[in-house]
């Protein structure tokens, strides 16, 4: 092996153990981990697209273009995820009343039961992550992640 493809595979190596991957990688598994059980509750077809947009939705109802800004994504891909929620019966969009030209997306009664299991869920799923922990490690990471997280926004607060 030459000495310039060991290098790129020291290379892909150190990308494959990034920090930001774990984090990306445990994003991803959580979404996909809190699907699966939302699908065994009957939340079925749901892709994680979906139960993303649904978190960013608040109670009393938001904007699609609020939509799109909390999950970065255009208007009209924000607009495509809410005609599917809509059609399986999650959510209902309507004319807002403070300003008849946008519109606002609020949950169903479905929507309601998905809010109500999906915390459920969180709940079951910290419980499970602290039996693979144990408390101590567990607590240590969420405070580790709340201070990274806390560094990295004000730092994102200063730019602006």
């Amino acid at each position: 092996m030459s000495e310039d493809a060991g290098q790129y595979d020291a290379l892909v190596q150190r990308r494959q153990e990034n920090i930001g991957r774990y984090f990306w990688r445990a994003h991803r598994a959580f979404v996909a981990l809190s699907v699966r059980k939302l699908a065994a509750r009957g939340h079925t077809g749901l892709a994680p697209a979906h139960a993303t947009l649904i978190s960013h939705l608040d109670t009393e109802g938001t904007r699609i273009t609020t939509l799109a800004e909390r999950m970065h994504i255009t208007k009209q891909a924000a607009g495509h995820l809410v005609a599917d929620l809509a059609e399986k019966g999650y959510i209902a969009s309507a004319a807002d009343p403070t300003d008849r030209r946008a519109v606002l997306i609020t949950f169903t009664e479905m929507g309601w039961r998905f809010l109500r299991d999906a915390y459920e869920l969180k709940g079951e799923i910290e419980t499970e992550f602290i039996d693979i922990l144990g408390k101590e490690r567990y607590e240590q990471l969420r405070e580790t992640l709340n201070d990274l997280l806390t560094h990295i926004e004000d730092e994102r607060d200063d730019v602006k």
